[in-house]
């Protein structure tokens, strides 16, 4: 039966699709992500993220910014409360330069607030980004955008993984939140009783640090809160990254056709096998040559090799080398172009020589051996 047409239907309850609870392995994207797809996904700003972090920062810190500009700010309303009720019998509230003064004195007064505000929300981003990341993708107009999608809605916040996992994870707040202010208020409650007894500004100072401690353990129990929650968006986000088997062959072959890739791998490929040439030819028992255009330097122990390996190849300018270091070390060249140039383009170095190339390697192996009196 198609997922895509299997359908719910049940005591006259609405159509639901089953592939609303589909997972990445039911659609067929059963591999990992490729490290190109999660750098094109970063630099078009998509990275898992969670919002309990940032929204715990954006909390903590301008609460902690609050605590301690507390007097200048408790000073600064008792003056402006102060003046303007001196003046309320007075024309000269009417003045729009008394208008401009009170905006200004405000604005001054939560501007602090508002900064730390916002410096929180950017740490909190910068932290899960692990850096600064500026891209417009995310703000691009789309009229896709636009259009309501409902059935993705309810798919994403009713249907989903995700969506169970935020409704227990706003309970858990919800709770937390309750428990937190109950013991306070009741390892308080003997306090808040002697406020009847004090003056107003004892019970302005005692309710507001109830009220600071409040928000502060609530904010550190929010960004403990935060940390499962960035797990299970990581998890979510790569989840959501798969790749069928399609998608990563395609990847391959589009990666594999940038002549900038091709350069970058035969110069690296270059650099290995000229570092490790002299070695790898020095071991071998013999090279085969084309004689000019290739050169493959065969090893064979048959005390710990199951068949002859190929230690070293090279064409051109990587051929004569090789063909040079076996005459330094005097390793047989035997010319062999058949040979030569099936070895080259069959075998990868490290590899053990195919089966169906043994009878002329033993021919040659053999004069080898011969030669050296073994």
């Amino acid at each position: 039966m198609d997922l895509q047409e299997t359908t719910l239907v049940q005591n006259n309850f609405p159509i639901i699709p089953l592939q609303w609870f589909a997972s990445a392995e039911d659609e067929g994207r059963t591999e990992k992500p490729s490290e190109t797809k999660l750098r094109k996904a970063r630099e078009e700003g998509r990275i898992p993220k969670s919002q309990e972090l940032t929204g715990a920062l954006v909390m903590l810190i301008p609460v902690l910014v609050i605590i301690m500009i507390a007097p200048w700010l408790l000073t600064g309303f008792v003056q402006i409360i102060k003046f303007y009720i001196e003046r309320c019998i007075s024309s000269e509230l009417t003045d729009p330069a008394l208008a401009i003064e009170f905006f200004y004195v405000i604005l001054r007064m939560v501007l602090p607030i508002t900064l730390s505000a916002m410096v929180a929300a950017i740490a909190g981003n910068i932290i899960q980004n692990k850096g600064f990341i500026f891209t417009t993708k995310k703000i691009e107009p789309k009229f896709s955008n636009i259009v309501p999608k409902f059935g993705e809605f309810f798919k994403k916040t009713l249907f989903s993984f995700e969506g169970a996992f935020n409704v227990i994870k706003s309970i858990v707040k919800v709770v937390v939140l309750f428990i937190v202010a109950y013991v306070l208020i009741k390892n308080d409650l003997p306090q808040l009783l002697t406020l009847l007894n004090t003056n107003l500004w004892s019970g302005i100072v005692h309710v507001s640090w109830m009220t600071a401690k409040l928000l502060i353990i609530s904010a550190i129990i929010f960004l403990i809160i935060a940390i499962p929650d960035y797990l299970v968006q990581r998890r979510q986000f790569i989840e959501s990254m798969k790749m069928t088997k399609q998608e990563v062959k395609e990847e391959y072959k589009e990666m594999e056709g940038d002549p900038l890739v091709k350069s970058r791998i035969r110069q690296y490929m270059h650099q290995l096998m000229t570092q490790n040439l002299p070695s790898a030819v020095a071991k071998a028992d013999v090279v085969i040559t084309n004689p000019t255009h290739y050169a493959v330097a065969v090893e064979y122990d048959n005390s710990s090799m199951v068949g002859p390996m190929v230690t070293a190849k090279g064409a051109d300018s990587i051929a004569r080398r090789i063909r040079e270091i076996a005459s330094e070390n005097g390793i047989p060249m035997v010319e062999n172009r058949p040979l030569a140039r099936a070895l080259y383009a069959e075998v990868e170095i490290g590899e053990i020589v195919p089966e169906n190339y043994y009878q002329a390697l033993a021919v040659i192996l053999a004069n080898v051996y011969n030669m050296k009196g073994k």
